[in-house]
């Protein structure tokens, strides 16, 4: 423990621990006994040797005190000479790990307290055996005063677990210490897969919460965090799981809930955190389970409130068949299945308003702590005061601790005194004072709490705050306002008026922003946003400002939707940022009397859901908005919306569905005489039944559309209808034919410049080019193709061209090229669960390496590939028959045993698709033969 003369102030920590001491303890107790003594031993004598103090030791780590940081890095560098230069048994190497940080601290009960030494300890833990690492404010504190034996390596910006802001880290070099050491294990490093937030502010007041809920989390596969809305729920949970980062070997992953307003996104939501993607014929949930139980990691399901039932299934389902996963869940109720663990977030710590506190005293309060913490924020010059010390007891005390009504109290010391605030926190809540105020539910105080800050905004502001509920998942101002504004109602708020009234909701932390590619973003947190949109419905105001809200979804969808056809990568980008706002408006349109907007907007956005790989999510809103009853419903609409709905569902591989949707469009378009949407569906037609394998319907199909379009003059629609009839042609072997329908169809795609039909093309044309031999037209076609996809950022027409470019590289000799595009190929076609895709890349590994090294990998790849082309209903073209089966049997000819192709050929029928990609993303280059 720490001696009578405590360092007061600034003070420089240096922590230190020794690395695997654990396993060593378990291996060699005996041997650990004396090394660790001697360890000890050594340590403080560097410590004490400087004047350094230890005030705490837990297990074979010290934390000590120095009054400068140049007296700590010296005793670093001998602490660490003197392990290095020490015998250690053979058994129990000892490798020392240290940390040195400076900061205002304060000392009481022979201990320190302050965030500084969270941030040491957080800078030691990422940090290895025989490395010492110097945080940028030690460093600045000690470089000027060191032995021209040191010097320092800087590490660069590191996220520690703490969450909070970047650390510049600095290495103490020596010429008699190691120097060079692995990544260090921050949160940047790649072997801890996460996606946990950087957190501009700390956190505050929870170390035995954060220490509970870590205990609780090893014991149980699933713990809830419950509590009101506003007590720090989400903070918790997220610190959380960044300090149970090491041990969760698949990292830990934070899936936000609080956006989705539909039940049925809760899995797809999960599952696009984890990088899981749908697969052809098999439920999300299904596929998501399935890779679930072959990984240990941690799942925080954030905000489940409001999607409780669908939140529970997937919590039940999980800790049901998948043993190594655990799952932290934050909600104002427990989820209340089996095997829940909940834990109640307390409130912080408050004083009691009776006593009387000096500075210091108020200080060990985390209620104070954080407010005071949080007031500097908004005000840099704030203190606590003998003066106000009496308003910030009584404050804490009304607002029960909790951390949000704290911090949106503290944010007010920008206009306000504490002793102001405090004032109207009694004037306005009558129930917080005296004992009844501890009876009340919290959710009550979070409310009154948000009517304050509610009750202090002009009228035009809180009439704003109520409209801008209807959002999700932020706005841009010119959608707040066409959405908020309304010159000719009730209210009058002018356009003009919207930007002004934004900012002062900004100046007051009841509206967020964000910059983002020089563009302005704004967000309620969900909290305000609940409280508004309650508030929003009191008014009346609600359903007319949901209509806007969809209104103006719809007009922005529709002016996307000439862009979306050549996919022009920044509204696709656009519309990704927009997607939360785009359900909402798809909703609204679902809980109306028609859903004819809602086909407006999804039949304007069909090409973004396509473009980054929506298919599941598109089809089910298309399902939605078909199956709902239209009054008065512009027909035209209806049969372009169930044709985009048969091509979605063909993306998802679902050919039966998607073949009954399109032949419904095409009824509707021909009896309505609609020329100019019939031939969408004619060309959605004609792809879906030659990937059936239909050629013949194909055909038909698309000389039809091809016929409607010369008629039309659409020179765009020519092109693309001539590049579909060339498929058809190349898939029945009639080369000439194709060659003419593509050389055709490129020359306007060039006067076009359409350049994602023009890759498209290009891809279309390689393949020709390859199949009738010529591999240096194939090459120059699919590279082409290749570089303009990349362009568009569209990585389903990047696979396709890789595949294509492989085999173009491969026929020239170049068999390693070759290898690792069909691979990444294979690896993207994987990731968008395309079926269809997976299948033609599974049979390009299998030819390419059957023809390099052993075919009983190709042999496994091949049965893999027959059977998803079996479960998706897709066969091969028939001009890639023969060519596959002169391949297959020379494969099997090669390897000289029937029985053993045969059998590699049915495990491979055994693998799913994820299997089937996860073995062949294996293959690697063969091993050179010795002479």
């Amino acid at each position: 423990m720490l001696g009578a003369t405590p360092h007061d102030g600034t003070v420089t920590f240096l922590f230190t621990d020794v690395e695997g001491s654990t396993k060593l303890w378990e291996a060699y107790p005996d041997v650990m006994r004396g090394s660790v003594a001697r360890h000890d031993e050594l340590i403080r004598v560097a410590i004490e040797a400087e004047g350094g103090q230890v005030f705490k030791t837990i297990g074979d780590a010290f934390c000590a005190a120095f009054a400068t940081a140049p007296e700590a890095l010296a005793a670093g560098l001998a602490g660490q000479l003197a392990i290095t230069a020490e015998a250690w048994p053979e058994e129990t190497p000892i490798k020392v790990r240290m940390a040195l940080h400076a900061g205002a601290v304060e000392f009481r009960d022979s201990d320190y307290f302050g965030q500084p030494l969270n941030r040491t300890a957080r800078l030691l833990a990422v940090g290895h055996g025989g490395q010492t690492l110097v945080s940028r404010v030690a460093y600045d504190l000690c470089r000027d005063n060191t032995p021209g034996s040191i010097t320092f390596r800087e590490l660069g910006e590191h996220r520690l677990k703490d969450l909070g802001r970047m650390e510049t880290i600095f290495q103490l070099i020596h010429p008699n210490l190691p120097k060079d050491f692995p990544a260090l294990r921050s949160l940047n490093s790649s072997e801890l897969a996460n996606n946990l937030p950087q957190q501009i502010t700390s956190l505050i007041g929870r170390e035995k919460e954060v220490e509970q809920v870590k205990k609780l989390v090893v014991a149980n596969h699933l713990v809830t965090l419950t509590g009101s809305g506003g007590c720090g729920k989400t903070r918790l949970s997220v610190q959380v799981a960044a300090d149970m980062l090491d041990s969760e070997g698949d990292g830990v992953w934070l899936v936000e809930l609080a956006s989705l307003t539909d039940p049925a996104l809760v899995v797809q939501a999960a599952a696009n955190v984890l990088g899981v993607k749908e697969e052809p014929g098999k439920a999300i949930n299904q596929t998501l389970l399935e890779w679930l139980k072959r990984k240990r990691l941690l799942i925080v399901l954030d905000n489940c409130e409001h999607l409780l039932e669908e939140c529970a299934k997937l919590a039940d389902a999980i800790i049901r068949s998948c043993p190594d996963v655990r799952i932290l869940a934050s909600s104002r109720e427990a989820l209340g299945i089996s095997g829940e663990q909940s834990y109640r977030v307390p409130s912080l710590e408050t004083p009691h308003p009776k006593q009387t506190y000096t500075i210091e005293r108020l200080s060990q309060y985390a209620s104070a702590q954080l407010f005071l913490d949080r007031a500097r924020m908004a005000r840099p010059d704030f203190e606590i005061t003998n003066a106000n010390a009496p308003a910030l007891v009584s404050l804490c005390h009304h607002l029960d601790g909790i951390p949000l009504a704290i911090e949106l109290a503290a944010a007010r010391v920008r206009a306000l005194s504490v002793e102001e605030i405090n004032d109207r926190l009694h004037d306005r809540f009558r129930f917080l004072t005296g004992g009844s105020r501890t009876a009340l539910p919290r959710q009550q105080t979070l409310r009154a709490l948000i009517d304050w800050s509610y009750d202090l905004l002009s009228d035009k502001e809180k009439i704003l705050l109520r409209r801008l509920s209807v959002f999700s998942g932020g706005w841009t101002l010119e959608a707040a306002e066409a959405v908020c504004s309304d010159p000719d109602g009730h209210d009058h708020v002018e356009v003009f008026d919207v930007l002004d009234m934004l900012g002062s909701l900004v100046d007051k932390n009841l509206v967020v922003t964000e910059v983002e590619n020089g563009r302005t973003r704004y967000r309620l947190l969900e909290t305000v946003r609940q409280y508004a949109r309650d508030r929003l419905s009191e008014s009346g105001e609600s359903a007319v400002c949901r209509n806007r809200h969809l209104s103006h979804f719809v007009g922005m969808a529709e002016e996307a939707q000439p862009h979306l056809r050549s996919v022009e990568p920044e509204w696709i980008g656009r519309l990704e940022i927009e997607h939360d706002n785009l359900r909402t408006a798809l909703d609204r349109s679902l809980e109306r009397d028609d859903a004819n907007e809602g086909l407006r907007l999804a039949v304007a956005i069909w090409r973004f859901w396509w473009a980054r790989g929506h298919f599941l999510e598109g089809h089910r809103w298309m399902s939605g908005l078909l199956a709902a009853k239209p009054s008065n419903p512009p027909s035209k609409i209806r049969a372009k919306a169930l044709g985009v709905a048969g091509y979605l569902a063909r993306q998802r591989g679902d050919y039966p569905a998607a073949r009954l949707l399109i032949e419904e469009s095409l009824a509707a378009m021909r009896e309505l005489g609609d020329q100019s949407d019939l031939t969408f569906s004619l060309q959605a037609l004609a792809t879906t039944a030659h990937e059936q394998g239909d050629f013949d319907s194909a055909r038909v199909a698309i000389e039809e559309s091809l016929a409607i379009e010369r008629q039309l003059g659409n020179q765009r629609g020519i092109a693309h209808s001539l590049m579909l009839l060339g498929v058809v042609f190349q898939g029945q072997s009639e080369y000439l034919a194709s060659k003419a329908a593509y050389e055709e169809s490129l020359a306007i795609h060039k006067k076009l410049g359409n350049q994602w039909l023009l890759a498209s093309l290009l891809t279309n044309f390689g393949q020709l080019s390859w199949l009738q031999g010529d591999y240096a037209s194939a090459q120059a076609q699919q590279a082409e193709s290749l570089a303009i996809f990349k362009e568009l950022g569209l990585r389903r027409g990047m696979a396709a061209a890789m595949c294509g470019l492989g085999l173009a590289v491969h026929s020239q000799g170049d068999s390693g090229s070759a290898r690792e595009l069909v691979k990444e190929s294979l690896a993207i076609f994987h990731e968008l669960a395309d079926g269809w895709g997976i299948a033609m890349s599974l049979e390009v590994v299998a030819s390419l390496a059957a023809s390099v090294e052993g075919s009983e990998f190709a042999a496994r790849v091949w049965g893999a590939a027959e059977r998803l082309r079996e479960v998706i209903g897709s066969p091969r073209p028939p001009n890639e028959l023969s060519g596959y089966c002169r391949e297959v049997e020379s494969a099997r000819a090669a390897l000289g045993a029937d029985a053993t192709f045969d059998r590699a050929w049915q495990e491979g029928r055994a693998l799913t698709a994820d299997g089937a990609c996860e073995f062949a993303l294996q293959w690697r280059a063969p091993r050179a033969q010795a002479c």
